[in-house]
């Protein structure tokens, strides 16, 4: 049984692989006294873009400057794209690789590459043996290939010889008996060493890592608290533990968990890895983890947004992380804005009252209902929103084209006509509006400008609330009055960014003023609901 710790090399997703030499070598110290038998110390990679730490590169030069502990093997990753892509693979090898194993500090060499890869990169184990590395290969998303694909794959890697052949469950949705079937079918093939590498989606990171143990696999990785891309991976302070047990060795846990309390703990508590809920769905829908990972770091993404994002994805497919799906409103709204309605026809001259999503709405709607039934405002929801009686609410607006398909159903139930850039969107969501009322008005998305058209406005950003507001004014609306505008406690970042549009739009040339009647932590004019009397 070999555990390798790859803490440095995973986990550098999150800190930009910067990690410090004191870091280091504090965790050198703590990973011998564990147990541990190899460390992967980083990525070898020739991409420079943007800012990356040491442990990037990993080059023999940073890896002799350490001192490594006796019994330690070291090891660095390729990523398999390097090695299939514009250069031949050999230059990019020599690049990677200027000395032979016996000038470098480089013990093993391990290549992570998708399927589609795989046998174009093989041929990089004979070259890098040839030089007298160890090496080994992870094989990436093989959790959802059918038996006669896992085998196959196997049957490749059966002509090379290769240290350890490694699978990952990379979208953390494996469960102990899917580990064992796929070690079973590779097994069936190919002969040699395998190694698993688990992620945490669904909690299931140790037990498919020691069932796989109990069907004879022999190399095992984890990392420092899980540190790693998305939910992270089994944590070594756990999986040492049990290995010691199984090897019936004693082990010094200390160094790792001094370890723990000065850096990692604190790291931790900053960057947020670790399963949670959203990454469990991700893992049992099997959707790229990144996803989760870049909006739970982006302040613009409230629970709502997140989950809807997920079900989007669910039924779309996000097995492959692009920014452009997450991102999709910047790129659907390019382009010159278009829309085939004008809001003056209901909104001109009339007081309107904007539902937000926050949890005012819900706490005063005894009063809400009541000044609307008197005063006879427009009345225009956000999104689904419909904490009050449905049939005092007029109109629904929506922009956000994830939102829109993850809402796709609950709009086509609710009677409300949809205001929306109907013929701006894509057609799979103008495919499922197909049967609803929709009023089209157009939207282009430009920081930090809000213009108000006949058929279209611009907005600084795709939040609806922005979209909203330059409806009521494109349509000339008296007054605008806002419930559920809450805003966010303390100092979340998401009350800067929505009080920043609030300013903006009442900057704008031909704005209308902007009046909380429930409570609302944004710079507008404040009034009460319940003083509104008729």
């Amino acid at each position: 049984m070999k555990i390798l710790d790859c803490t440095l090399r995973d986990g550098g997703y999150y800190n930009a692989w910067d990690f410090s030499t004191e870091l280091i070598h504090q965790y050198l110290d703590a990973m011998q006294a564990a147990g541990v038998d190899v460390v992967e110390l980083g990525f070898r990679t020739l991409k420079n873009q943007g800012f990356q730490g040491p442990c990037a590169f990993t080059t023999d030069e940073l890896i002799r400057s350490l001192t490594i502990p006796a019994g330690l093997t070291v090891g660095v990753m390729v990523n398999g794209n390097e090695l299939v892509g514009e250069l031949p693979q050999q230059e990019a090898l020599e690049r990677l690789f200027p000395n032979a194993a016996v000038d470098s500090p480089v013990d093993l060499v391990r290549i992570a590459c998708h399927v589609h890869e795989f046998e174009k990169a093989l041929p990089a184990v004979t070259w890098l043996k040839e030089r007298g590395y160890q090496v080994g290969f992870n094989l990436m998303q093989v959790a959802d290939r059918t038996e006669d694909g896992v085998k196959a794959l196997a049957r490749l890697a059966k002509a090379y010889p290769m240290d350890a052949l490694y699978f990952a469950d990379s979208m953390g949705s494996m469960s102990p008996d899917q580990a064992a079937q796929i070690i079973q079918w590779v097994r069936s093939e190919w002969k040699g060493p395998m190694g698993i590498h688990t992620h945490d989606n669904l909690g299931l990171a140790l037990s498919n890592t020691l069932r796989a143990l109990d069907e004879g696999v022999t190399w095992v990785d984890s990392t420092v608290t899980g540190m790693g891309r998305g939910p992270g991976n089994a944590r070594t302070e756990e999986l040492a533990i049990e290995i010691a047990e199984r090897r019936g060795k004693p082990v010094n846990m200390v160094p790792l968990m001094v370890l723990l309390r000065e850096h990692f703990k604190p790291m931790q508590a900053h960057y947020g890895w670790g399963t949670n809920p959203y990454y469990y769905l991700a893992g049992k829908y099997g959707i790229h983890p990144t996803y989760i990972q870049e909006m739970l770091s982006d302040s613009r993404y409230s629970e709502e947004d997140v989950l809807a994002v997920i079900e989007h994805l669910r039924v779309e497919g996000g097995k492959k992380f692009s920014l452009n799906t997450l991102d999709a409103a910047r790129h659907f709204y390019r382009g010159e804005p278009k829309g085939q309605w004008s809001p003056k026809e209901r909104f001109a001259g009339r007081e309107v009252l904007l539902l937000g999503t926050g949890p005012g709405v819900a706490r005063h709607r005894g009063a809400l209902e009541r000044y609307i039934r008197d005063h006879k405002p427009l009345v225009l929801a956000l999104n689904t929103q419909s904490a009050i009686d449905a049939e005092l609410i007029d109109l629904r607006v929506a922009c956000h084209p994830v939102r829109l398909l993850a809402d796709c159903d609950a709009h086509t139930r609710l009677p409300q006509p949809l205001i929306t850039p109907y013929s701006m969107l894509p057609a799979d969501v103008r495919d499922s509006l197909a049967d609803k009322d929709v009023l089209d008005f157009g939207l282009n998305v430009q920081a930090g400008s809000f213009d108000f058209a006949e058929t279209h406005c611009t907005v600084p950003t795709s939040l609806v609330m922005a979209y909203a507001f330059a409806i009521a004014a494109s349509g000339g609306a008296r007054t605008l009055y806002l419930a559920g505008f809450d805003g966010y406690t303390g100092e979340d970042p998401r009350n800067t960014e929505m009080n920043r549009v609030v300013q903006q739009f009442q900057e704008a040339k031909d704005a209308l003023p902007l009046i909380a009647i429930t409570p609302s932590r944004y710079d507008v004019i404040k009034q009460s609901v319940y003083g509104m009397g008729s």
